[in-house]
Order: structure tokens, then sequence, then C-alpha cells
């Protein structure tokens, strides 16, 4: 017995004085056989064999391989008693060291094995001789997968010879230390990755919080939209019902009428016919406006002929010649103040007749008043129709020709017969009169 309280399973290779004289390779070497030795054959029978029938030093890695610290602590904790504080190791190495003969330990661990590789074991067992599963075994060190699966399922299959187990204690020996390589070399990226992932998982927690505010904000507004919907719908219900209720009310007078669209056709042709009606009207006032302008046009020019015609044939007139009617007005500016707008032609002709020049504003009906000062200043003789301006017109001109000493006639007729015989009295007359006839 050792005197460490831990087993530490291995082989070993013959010493130099041992080595044989020529030069062989490893495989040779393992396939040389010593004076009471034959070369390593399958096993008879096909009883696959218990954990404590495989030779110990095979016990450590099946221990370290096919069970985690955590699961050998708590199978060993229900066989034996030990401090919590006993290391990883010593577990390993007293577990290892319990294999080596049939202990409570070892069975144990032997049926936690055979349960859980119990699909494994039946495809291994498949194999029929060392060849077919060498293959096995191959390929699962090739793919890396369930590899402590068939690490168990190797070695107690009654096929494993010696040369096959070494093979295999071989490749997971291999594989053992490769993997504490990567191991070491991921633990530094682990440590990054770990740092990354802290930070990325502070982020994700805004993110989080962000999308948490976001979505009770969305909440709030689809609550919102959802009651505006709501009151909607209600508003248009209450539309289809009044439209179904006028739908009806429709219905019922149309059945009660049956001549209706016959009325409102007749109806729209009532309404187009006083349409055109109106416009027919306006344009009949329009006409008639027209009318009385063009027969007072008519009567005024009726006035000034006759009136002419009287004065052709009066003696006074017989002694008249055209150099004395030019004489009469010649060279002076005469403005006529109001009077009507059919009788301002007439007007014009009065006093171009007798060579003066006519100067005419309507006294403020539809010119300004600012422009009869001008007319005023410019005028030797005011004619004044009193009855046909605005009362501030007749004023203006009034207090303007009191002023300034200009003749003013005053007429109340506005035909224009009147108009020449004011014009000749006032001209027999010389001194500034104010008529009015």
């Amino acid at each position: 017995m050792s005197e460490h309280p831990f087993h530490v399973a291995g082989g070993f290779f013959a010493p130099p004085s041992q080595a044989p004289k020529t030069v062989e390779t490893f495989a040779e070497q393992l396939r040389l056989k010593g004076p009471a030795e034959e070369i390593p054959t399958a096993r008879a029978g096909s009883r696959r064999r218990k954990l404590w029938d495989i030779p110990h030093k095979f016990h450590c890695p099946v221990i370290g391989v096919c069970f985690g610290v955590d699961e050998l602590r708590g199978l060993m904790a229900k066989n034996m008693q030990f401090p919590r504080d006993t290391s990883d190791f010593v577990l390993h190495t007293t577990a290892v060291g319990a294999c080596e003969t049939r202990t409570p330990l070892a069975e144990s661990l032997h049926k936690q094995l055979e349960k859980r590789f119990l699909l494994n074991v039946r495809v291994f067992a498949k194999a029929k001789d060392a060849d077919a599963l060498r293959a096995l075994w191959k390929d699962a060190v090739h793919t890396g997968i369930d590899l402590p699966a068939a690490l168990w399922a190797s070695w107690t299959h009654p096929a494993c010879d010696a040369l096959l187990e070494q093979d295999i204690y071989a490749d997971i020996h291999m594989i053992q230390h490769q993997l504490g390589t990567g191991t070491r070399a991921e633990l530094s990226v682990l440590k990054t990755l770990k740092a990354d992932n802290a930070q990325l998982r502070r982020q994700l927690d805004e993110a989080r919080r962000e999308i948490e505010a976001q979505r009770a904000e969305k909440s709030r507004e689809t609550q919102q939209l959802g009651q505006r919907v709501a009151e909607l719908r209600i508003d248009i219900a209450g539309k289809d019902a009044y439209m179904a209720t006028l739908t009806g009310q429709l219905d019922l007078l149309r059945s009660s009428l049956p001549d209706l669209k016959d009325r409102q056709a007749l109806a729209r042709r009532a309404s187009d016919a006083e349409a055109r009606a109106s416009a027919l009207t306006a344009q009949a006032g329009e006409l008639g406006r027209e009318l009385d302008r063009l027969r007072a046009q008519a009567e005024e020019a009726e006035k000034t002929i006759q009136f002419l015609l009287a004065e052709s044939a009066s003696p006074t007139n017989d002694a008249t010649t055209p150099d004395d009617i030019e004489a009469n007005l010649s060279g002076k500016s005469i403005l006529c103040v109001g009077g009507r707008s059919g009788s301002i032609d007439s007007y014009r002709q009065v006093i171009e007749q007798r060579g003066g020049r006519f100067l005419h504003h309507d006294g403020g009906l539809e010119e300004s008043l600012h422009r009869i000062d001008g007319f005023l200043a410019a005028a030797d003789l005011v004619i004044c129709q009193a009855g046909c301006i605005s009362h501030n017109a007749y004023w203006r001109v009034k207090e303007q020709c009191k002023r300034t000493g200009k003749p003013c006639i005053y007429m109340k007729n506005s035909g224009a017969s009147g108009l020449s015989r004011l014009i000749d009295e006032t001209q027999n007359d010389p001194a500034p009169a104010s008529l009015a006839t």
C-alpha cells in the first residue's frame, strides 16, 4: 500500500538495460512478448466487465472523465463520511482507490455509469471483435461526441484486449492534456467574454428599461385610441340608427305618395322656371330703365327742336345773325353744375352754338366735390341746377360765386329751352344776375 492517501495509476516503460538491441517502433515494442507472455488476445466470454474488473490504472481516467466534481461528491457522500472542506483532488483519488476492488462506492459508481450510458453500451455491443470495437472508438474520438460514454463502453466490452486497452488509454490521456491546454487558453478568453458579457448585460438592462417605458407609453396611447375608437363606434352606431329611421320615414312617405317622383320633377321644373323668370324680370327692369332714359332724351330733343323752330320763326330772330350768336358767348367758359344726364348733350349744344366752351360737374352725385373748385375758377358764367345737385354742392357754388363776383344762374327747370332763354337774358343784361326760373 502506498503511503499517500490516494492512488495514481499509470504505465511505465522498460528500463534501458531491458530495451531491445535493435531499433524498433513503439508499436512493435508493445507487441514483444516476454519469456512467459503471449500476444494478447480477446478475453474469452461475452460478459461485460465491471468497474472493478478493468485494470486499476484505467480507473483514474474513467472517474475523471465520466463524473463531474459535484456529482462525484454527492455519490461519495451517500457511501462514506468526509469533511466538507475535503478538496476535489482528495475525493477523486479516494474514489479511484475504492474502485480497485468491489466496494460499496465502486458498486454505486458502476450502477450510475451503466444507467447513464445504457444506449451507448448497446451500440458498442454490436461489435463482435476488437477491430470493430476499435473502429467505433476511433470514430468517437474523431467526432468528439459522447466521448465519456465511448470510453466506458469500450473498456468494459468483452472484446477489448490489452492492446486496445493501451490505445484507448493513450488516446484519452492525450485528449486530457489537450483539453487542459485548451482550458488555459479559454480561461483568458472567458475572462474577456465575461467582461463583454457584463457590459452587454448592462446595455441590455438599459435597453429593456427603455423598451418598458416605450411599451408603457404605447400602451397608454393604445388605450386612448381604443377609447376613441369605442366613442366613434358609438357615434357611428347612433348615426346609423338615425339614418335607418330617416330611411324608414322616407320609404313611408314614398309609399304614401305614389306620384312623389313626378312631384319632385315638377318642383325642380318650377324652381328652374322661377329662376328664369327672375332673370327675365331683372332683364326687363334694365330694359325699362334704358327705355325711360331714351324717352327722356327724346323728350329733351323734342323740346330743343321745338325751341329752335320757335326761335327761327320769331321776328327777333330774323334780325339776329350767326355773327351775333357767336358774339354772345364767344371766348367764355360756361359751367353747368348738376342737371339730368339726358340733358347734358342738349346743354352742350346750346352753349356751343353760341360760341361758348361747355364745362360740367354733376354736383356731387358721382363726381367729387373737390373738383368743383377748379371748374368754378375756370368758368366765366355758372349755371346751377338747384333741383339736381346735393345741398353741399349748392351752398359751395353759391358761396364761391358770391366771394369771386362771378355771375351765377339758378335754374329749377332742367330743359334746354329754359337754359337758352336764361343765357340770352343774362347776355342782354350786362350786370351780374342771379335768376331763378
